[in-house]
């Protein structure tokens, strides 16, 4: 069975710039992530952008580096980022009413032709990011309120 794009969300007591400035910081990516597979940044800029590239350290069983492109980014608002794969890592952030931010993350498989999203299906990836996910927004969420609660005080 093909692999589908797999995502959640959470409301974070923080503006979306706090989120956005820690999803744009390759450098606090291990600790928001909730895979456990992400160890720390071995490159690239202090704050992504538009065609950024960046490595990581890595862990899935064996130790690896990776290194990912920004695709997407719209300030405060949205950031992707892909590897040698097609598949995207996406987070959507908006802003609500009372002052909290929205953040929506997706493991996007819209770019990625058939064969692709049969071999991720097969190899079990949607239900290893469906926890990963959920486990980096419960972080997120926890870093992101932390920092607002340091700016404010």
């Amino acid at each position: 069975m093909p692999a589908s794009n797999v995502s959640a969300s959470t409301t974070i007591a923080a503006s979306p710039a706090t989120v956005f400035a820690i999803l744009a910081d390759p450098r606090q990516h291990a600790r928001i992530d909730g895979s456990g597979t992400v160890r720390g940044s071995l490159s690239g800029p202090e704050r992504l952008e538009l065609g950024s590239e960046f490595g990581m350290d890595m862990k899935m069983g064996a130790p690896y580096r990776i290194k990912n492109k920004v695709v997407e980014l719209e300030e405060d608002r949205l950031i992707a980022w892909r590897h040698i794969g097609t598949h995207r890592w996406r987070y959507e952030l908006a802003a609500q009413a009372d002052g909290t931010t929205l953040v929506t993350e997706t493991w996007d498989l819209s770019h990625c032709n058939g064969v692709t999203k049969w071999v991720l299906g097969a190899m079990g990836y949607p239900k290893r990011h469906t926890r990963g996910i959920e486990q980096t927004l419960v972080n997120l969420k926890a870093a992101a309120e932390a920092d607002a609660a340091a700016e404010a005080g």
